[in-house]
């Protein structure tokens, strides 16, 4: 995940001063990688959109974008 260009993504955004300049969905303060870290230990999207101020379409949109970013070809 560290590799991707999150600033392609319209439902995420990075501030300087704002959660130290980690990617959060846009208009909060919740980490992008507070979706996967929280998948990783087994919580659903239900669960995760029921203990954290986002939407099922900014969860959406973001596991999308990490989807497309996988199948993209590496360029050396």
């Amino acid at each position: 995940m560290a590799n991707l260009d999150w600033s392609q993504c319209p439902a995420v955004e990075s501030i300087p001063g704002k959660v130290s300049g980690a990617w959060v969905f846009r208009g909060t303060r919740m980490p992008v990688a507070a979706v996967f870290e929280n998948l990783e230990d087994g919580l659903t999207i239900e669960e995760i959109l029921e203990q954290f101020d986002v939407t099922r379409e900014q969860v959406q949109a973001v596991l999308e974008f990490a989807a497309r970013s996988l199948d993209a070809p590496v360029h050396p």
